[in-house]
């Protein structure tokens, strides 16, 4: 239920905190008070239409906090946290509203879209109206409130999904079927192409690797006569390294001869020597490392021709060769196995529209035999409401061929007003204040079952009086031992039966008392006696009307 509601500069309302109890509370005052710019606070609060004539005169920005204390298995709880919101403790709704016409929303103090905080805020509060009785004019609400009523929002569910599985196997089905007639069309084609595809034998990575390979056999040939004619400078006839031997070996007997004189020398010669036969070993080392069969070279690049012109004429890179000979062989596949295939998607389709059949014949005939008790419930409230000569119908139109999610039916509430008159769509027959009435009753015959946990009547008592407006106090008062209910009424017989009476009213603030302001306040038993007088007998209130006031807040008890 909705525990609090703070406004900040919004129109005639500088700043105002009201908390809130469970049961029926009655908003009351002056015409022109302020009572409106409540409602419309509140609205903007669940994401309702922002406008920048909204915020005070002079300020910059005016803010409305709705605070809701409502179960952890609530269905805005599950859609807030379905949208990433914490929504731990209470729900926080903040909106503000910049005198520029931008807004802001906020849950729980996270940034949210306006859209989010209006279908969570749908969830948690209705608004009626003589002009705004969302829940008579949308037929899918009809159809909803009547699944609450008889019981069968979990049916209801369990059609969707059926539904939702039915059209799931046909679009399945569907898609086979396109995939056949496809492949059918190209099957000469495609066998042509799996044939080749299967010859070539494309792997993957097989395209990288060959022309890593063919680099280095390029590289190799290109280096290989550089390498070999060193070799043969080393190993050949003309290789220095006889020579240098002869000479060291010459060197070595001289040296006896001299002492000191060649030894350095010698020496220097050895390690030449020996570096060279290195180099020779080397040199015959990397010779034998580029020796490659040419044929192998004519291999590879006949092979990744091969393979290049194949993604050339498919049209697609050689890396993805391999996945389309898979692709075209699951044609194929399909193509043989087709007309097996078709039969099993084609029986799933037609066992899953018999079972979804079968729910929602089940679920019609139910919601048929739920209609007329919904309709006797309402009709029973109607006469206290001074629509006795009324009749309300819960018409179910049931159409095998326009089946949806929702099942085969389309639920619409119609009313004849009058004998004699043609029975119609409640939106299109009813006046303003029979339809709030009418939606009253509605309320009342539903109790809890398919509506938010806090309901605002606005002034659906306009135009009533006596025992009529007795009667709207009577059903409100019913309907708050199950919801959260708000009224903004100008009848004493709904302000009597009231928990909370909260006063509205508009006068001087400030020094100077230059400007206007909305104020709030609770009333006490012993003040609501005097604003309730005054609601009986106008500017003049009497001995009479406090006396009269008297036996109405001693009625309630």
């Amino acid at each position: 239920m909705l525990v609090q509601l703070s406004i900040r500069d919004i129109v005639l309302i500088e700043r105002l905190d009201l908390a809130f109890e469970a049961g029926l509370s009655v908003l009351t005052g002056e015409t022109g008070a302020g009572k409106s710019i409540l409602l419309d606070s509140l609205s903007l609060a669940l994401g309702g239409r922002g406008d920048g004539s909204l915020v005070r005169h002079g300020e910059d920005k005016g803010q409305v906090t709705a605070v809701f204390d409502v179960a952890m298995s609530h269905p805005a709880r599950t859609l807030l946290r379905g949208n990433g919101v914490d929504d731990d403790g209470d729900l926080i709704f903040r909106r503000l509203q910049s005198a520029d016409g931008r807004t802001r929303a906020y849950i729980n103090d996270q940034p949210v879209s306006v859209q989010l905080m209006r279908q969570a805020g749908q969830l948690l509060v209705e608004i009626h109206g003589q002009h705004d009785d969302r829940a008579l004019v949308d037929t899918d609400a009809h159809r909803m409130l009547l699944d609450a009523f008889a019981g069968l929002s979990d049916e209801a569910v369990g059609l969707g999904e059926s539904y939702r599985r039915w059209r799931e196997a046909d679009r399945v089905l569907k898609a086979h079927r396109a995939r056949v007639e496809a492949a059918a069309r190209e099957a000469d084609y495609l066998r042509a192409s799996v044939e080749e595809l299967e010859k070539l034998s494309p792997r993957d990575g097989e395209e990288d690797d060959l022309a890593e390979r063919r680099a280095v056999m390029q590289k190799s040939e290109r280096i290989a006569g550089d390498i070999a004619e060193a070799s043969e400078f080393l190993n050949g006839h003309a290789s220095p390294v006889p020579l240098i031997a002869s000479l060291v070996r010459r060197l070595e007997r001289k040296s006896h001869e001299a002492p000191g004189l060649l030894e350095d020398t010698v020496q220097l010669l050895d390690s030449a020597l020996d570096n060279l036969s290195n180099a020779q070993m080397e040199v015959e080392a990397a010779l034998r490392r580029t020796e490659f069969d040419p044929n192998e070279l004519e291999r590879v690049e006949e092979r990744l021709f091969g393979l290049r012109a194949a993604g050339r004429k498919y049209s697609v890179p050689v890396a993805e060769l391999p996945a389309l000979a898979e692709k075209m062989i699951a044609d194929l596949a399909d193509l043989d196995a087709g007309e097996e295939k078709l039969g099993v998607l084609e029986a799933a389709v037609v066992e899953a529209r018999a079972h979804f059949d079968q729910l929602a014949r089940a679920l019609s005939a139910k919601r048929q035999n739920a209609a007329s008790v919904l309709s006797d419930a309402v009709m029973a409230e109607l006469p206290a409401l001074k629509l006795e000569r009324a009749r309300f119908m819960v018409e179910v139109t049931s159409d095998p061929t326009a089946a949806t999610a929702e099942g085969i039916d389309t639920v619409e509430f119609h009313v004849q007003t009058n004998p004699g008159t043609r029975p119609g769509p409640i939106m299109k027959v009813a006046s303003g204040g029979e339809l709030s009435r009418f939606l009253l009753a509605l309320k009342v015959a539903l109790a809890d079952r398919g509506s938010a946990p806090t309901l605002v009547f606005d002034e659906i008592d306009t135009g009533v009086g006596g025992a009529v407006a007795d009667a709207i106090g009577q059903r409100l008062k019913r309907l708050s031992a199950k919801v959260q209910v708000l009224s903004v009424t100008h009848a004493p017989q709904v302000a009597a039966r009231a928990a909370t009476h909260f006063l509205i009213s508009k006068g001087p603030t400030g020094e100077g008392g230059e400007k206007i302001a909305t104020r709030v306040a609770t009333m006490e038993p012993e003040h609501r006696r005097e604003e309730i007088a005054r609601m009986l007998a106008g500017a003049s209130v009497t001995d009479e009307a406090r006396a009269a006031a008297a036996r109405l807040l001693s009625g309630e008890n």
